[in-house]
């Protein structure tokens, strides 16, 4: 299957901001795409192999230069769910709120995605 040119995944994300702005649950094929487009935007602008980012049933990524794992349960994992992720990766909701809310799972010493959040602007 291809996949969307950017510009169709920018509008996704949109959509789905949006929706969720608006209180609405977004159509399930937007969210998958929305959360994908943004996880992986996220390990091409943090490229590496030393955290693995979450978010079931839609993406895993490797990120984060630094140690790789090479076999097994990676030391670093980052999990949550589609929606905390799409706030957090638009600036729409705090890293440090989102752990202190339980909202995110983040085991392992560099398991701090922080420094490289939101990964779009915020969508108005």
């Amino acid at each position: 299957m291809p996949s969307q040119p950017a510009v169709d995944l920018d509008a996704t994300v949109h959509r789905v901001v949006a929706a969720l702005d608006a209180d609405e649950e977004p159509a399930r094929a937007d969210l998958a795409a929305a959360v994908r487009h943004l996880a992986r935007t996220l390990a091409r602008r943090a490229p590496g192999r030393s955290v693995e980012l979450r978010v079931p049933p839609y993406v895993a990524v490797q990120c984060v230069a630094g140690p790789r794992h090479t076999r097994g349960t990676p030391p670093n994992v980052v999990e949550t769910d589609p929606v905390t992720w799409l706030l957090l990766a638009t600036g729409r909701l705090d890293w440090h709120t989102a752990l202190g809310d339980a909202r995110v799972r983040a085991t392992g010493g560099r398991a701090d995605l922080s420094a490289h959040l939101p990964v779009e602007d915020r969508h108005e």
